[in-house]
């Protein structure tokens, strides 16, 4: 049977004296981005092909390219967790960690593992070019080109997804917790003293204002079916004129 151990950077609770127990890891903010961006990814990728429904697509495309510039700045000055600087380590990090987690001793990190923050940063920079990518072509500012760069980072952000999930089942099923509760809850079980000291509820509320808020007006601003209609009328008869 396998035994956990804890990472370097984070003694065993019981070596640092306290009794283990569910503590705050995961902040509302970093819960909050988290959803919403598989909301988001998901429900872009699945209208890419739909002209009916260009304006969710084009919409949540944009709703990506907002939440990866707000978890860059959360990741400089939200909680200890969140911070890049607490959980993105070198190759050599990733590497011990995968190969411990076929060991006898599997490293056990609080925070976010050194595989699953590598992939944390493969996405955020997939989802980056995606943005970008799409409002370029949006915008009719680009060539052949950037249309087939946009489809591959989405296929290339797909496929790590699908990794990272994996993962998160491995580590899961190794580590005996459930990751995917605890980035709902928050908890995890630990030492207090690592736990995150303020829920940041009023900052998480404000994402969602924003998120909504955005929708609400691409909502607003869009074209009604009498308008369509009569724009396809008008298009009509001005190639009969031709």
């Amino acid at each position: 049977m396998k035994t956990v151990s804890a990472s370097p950077a984070e003694p065993a609770p019981a070596a640092a004296g306290s009794t283990p127990r569910n503590v705050l890891v995961w902040d509302v903010p970093v819960r909050v981005f988290h959803w919403l961006m598989v909301l988001s990814f998901a429900g872009a990728y699945l209208t890419a092909e739909s002209e009916r429904w260009r304006l969710a697509h084009v919409t949540l495309g944009y709703t990506m390219g907002g939440l990866v510039a707000f978890r860059l700045v959360w990741g400089l000055i939200g909680s200890r967790h969140a911070r890049f600087a607490s959980f993105v380590k070198g190759p050599a990090a990733v590497v011990r960690y995968v190969r411990s987690m076929w060991g006898p001793r599997p490293e056990h990190h609080l925070g976010h593992n050194p595989a699953g923050a590598l992939a944390i940063v493969l996405m955020l920079a997939m989802a980056a070019a995606v943005t970008a990518s799409g409002w370029a072509l949006y915008n009719d500012l680009s060539g052949e080109w950037i249309e087939e760069l946009h489809e591959v980072a989405a296929n290339l952000m797909l496929a790590v997804i699908g990794v990272h999930v994996a993962g998160v089942l491995i580590s899961s099923r190794v580590h005996r917790e459930n990751l995917v509760a605890a980035m709902i809850d928050g908890r995890k079980v630990g030492s207090p003293k690592d736990s995150v000291r303020s829920v940041w509820r009023s900052v998480g509320a404000l994402m969602l204002v924003a998120v909504l808020g955005f929708w609400w007006l691409q909502w607003q601003g869009a074209p009604s079916a009498a308008s369509d209609g009569a724009a396809a009328l008008e298009h009509g008869a001005d190639r009969d004129d031709d």
